[in-house]
């Protein structure tokens, strides 16, 4: 490496770094998956479930389908 790149690194406090990265990290997780959506009330994994049933063609008239099989569509 050039002398030009160490110019740009910046000494921090590891312990301050790590909290303050910790809690961006915690509250970006809260916000996009712990908290329903405020235009449906679902959560993104409710919402992949529900869409995972209706793209198999799961519905009311159908005859029952075990869970872990579309647990399964939506884990992959």
């Amino acid at each position: 490496m050039d002398e030009q790149q160490f110019d740009k690194v910046l000494p921090v406090c590891l312990e301050n770094e790590m909290q303050n990265s910790y809690i961006d990290y915690a509250m970006s997780v809260i916000i996009t998956r712990a908290l329903p959506d405020v235009r449906d009330g679902l959560k993104p994994v409710h919402r992949r479930i529900l869409y995972a049933m209706h793209e198999a063609g799961m519905t009311p008239n159908k005859p029952y389908k075990k869970s872990a099989r579309i647990v399964g569509e939506v884990l992959g």
